[in-house]
């Protein structure tokens, strides 16, 4: 189960991060990425935009324990901290 969510938290983490960039281009050029590639408002846009909402309310939910988590130098990918 540990590992199902890491793979969950990754999977949110770059939800969140794709709908960032997207509202990024939104509010600067106007673009909206999901948009352009599926469509404005159809059906696989806005399961998108769902996709994302639910994912940002998820890594925020989750914030807490994440950074816990990395207190105790147990994510994945970076090195614990040195002893002092």
């Amino acid at each position: 189960m540990e590992s199902r969510l890491k793979t969950l938290d990754l999977v949110a983490l770059i939800l969140v991060i794709i709908g960032g960039i997207n509202w990024l281009l939104v509010g600067l050029f106007t673009f909206d990425v999901v948009a352009a590639i599926f469509g404005s408002m159809a059906a696989i846009t806005r399961a998108i935009y769902v996709l994302v909402g639910i994912a940002a309310i998820y890594v925020a939910a989750r914030s807490p324990y994440l950074a816990h988590y990395r207190e105790k130098g147990r994510v994945r990918g970076t090195p614990p901290h040195p002893a002092t």
